[in-house]
């Protein structure tokens, strides 16, 4: 039986019992889905990953925690008929809102809008149990199994602590000095802190994109061509489209996620896990050299990539639960040093052709974060097209400048 604490990052993805940080994972599906299918799919994909069959206890004990539920429900499916091309995105905005606090309800729910020839299926998923892959991975066994309900998805042993992930040589005696030595300034810096009021009362919203199979071969080129990665010329367009809209008040800076699985291999590809480590990026200030500056970017995430310690990381992270709160009250209240959050999937590895159906599209995942600064950037690519996907608050950043950032940003990567 699962019972264990939800670890320091999964604690603030969770923010508190009242507040939803959901992310939601779309695909647009031409061909008949039978509505008898999603019961089987859903199922067995219940089956397979024991955080589908877990609730969040917030109030037995200290922290909060995981708890598996002998009689959890099966994974709610809420068919909406489709009307327009946005339903979907419509009906996912819906989703950010609405927690996940029924009794004995699994964390996850799906939504079909259902057209006759067309259809968008997504999942909404709270973020303290979800990054970018484990969505890749429900969609990708949500779609197997909607085609053949005869498939059978191989279950794995959730992990109980992440001193699953320490490596035998691990000195948890002079980790532990440092550990403590980190918490006592963490709480001296957040001592000197003011607390602030300032709070994002505005309504949060999505810009989404997707460009054409040319523009997008147009983008990979440029970048074979000058010997730097479509992520390091992301962020520099990016960061320059700040500086641009933005003048004195850009930050030259991005937070960049990385995938965990490239650094613990234990935690596998079609895992759910929601912890990713993440690196800074920046420019020079004033610099608007777009090729120079990915240069740059890609020398220092190669770097940043190579020194990370991701299994010490998670391990630190469970030392800091006393601040945790802290953290998050930061977070809701904190400007921050950072332009956006840019979370670049690369290409999305989901088949295009079944026997029932085909894949017109996969969309960058959406959530609608709970932060002051909450300008976070999704993009991803899928059948040759390049989808964006920037999320903000009105409160924070107007909506029309996102949209003009995002012109830019777009706009610099694909003038040669």
């Amino acid at each position: 039986m699962i019972k264990r604490k939800l670890m320091m990052v999964e604690r603030i993805m969770y923010v508190d019992p009242e507040t939803p940080v959901n992310c939601i994972f779309s695909a647009k599906i031409k061909g008949e889905l039978p509505e008898q299918n999603f019961k089987t799919a859903l199922e067995k994909i219940q089956q397979k990953h024991a955080l589908l069959r877990v609730v969040i206890d917030s109030k037995t004990e200290k922290y909060p925690f995981f708890i598996e539920e002998k009689e959890i429900a099966p994974i709610p499916l809420r068919i909406v008929e489709r009307k327009t091309d946005q339903d979907w995105l419509t009906e996912s905005q819906k989703e950010w809102k609405i927690l996940f606090e029924e009794e004995k309800t699994p964390l996850a729910r799906v939504v079909w809008v259902r057209g006759q020839d067309v259809s968008e299926v997504f999942w909404a998923i709270p973020h303290c149990i979800s990054d970018g892959t484990t969505g890749v991975t429900l969609m990708k066994e949500l779609l197997q199994l909607l085609d053949n309900p005869a498939l059978e998805l191989e279950p794995y042993e959730a992990f109980t602590s992440v001193d699953e992930f320490l490596p035998s040589n691990f000195n948890v005696k002079s980790k532990k000095f440092k550990a403590k030595l980190y918490l006592t300034f963490a709480r001296f810096f957040f001592m000197l802190q003011q607390k602030s009021k300032k709070r994002n009362l505005g309504k949060n919203y999505v810009l989404h994109q997707k460009l054409d199979p040319a523009t997008t071969t147009q983008i990979t080129q440029k970048c074979k061509a000058n010997g730097i990665s479509v992520h390091a010329l992301l962020c520099s367009a990016f960061m320059q489209a700040f500086q641009e809209v933005k003048g004195k008040e850009a930050k030259g800076k991005v937070i960049s996620p990385v995938d965990v699985r490239h650094f613990i291999p234990e935690i596998k590809e079609d895992h759910l896990f929601a912890f990713a480590p993440t690196v800074d990026l920046a420019i020079k200030k004033g610099s608007s050299d777009l090729l120079n500056n990915a240069k740059q970017i890609k020398e220092d995430l190669v770097q940043k990539i190579g020194k990370m310690e991701a299994r010490e990381l998670l391990w630190m992270g469970e030392q800091m639960h006393p601040i945790v709160d802290r953290m998050i009250s930061m977070l809701k209240s904190s400007n921050g040093g950072h332009d956006v959050t840019l979370s670049n999937m690369g290409r999305i590895n989901i088949p295009n052709d079944y026997k029932n159906f085909s894949i017109e599209t996969i969309f960058s995942p959406t959530v609608a974060f709970p932060w002051l600064n909450s300008n976070t950037l999704v993009t991803s690519t899928y059948n040759h097209q390049m989808d964006f996907i920037f999320l903000s608050n009105e409160d924070f950043l107007p909506k029309a400048e996102a949209a003009k950032i995002k012109e830019k940003a777009i706009a610099l990567m694909t003038t040669s």
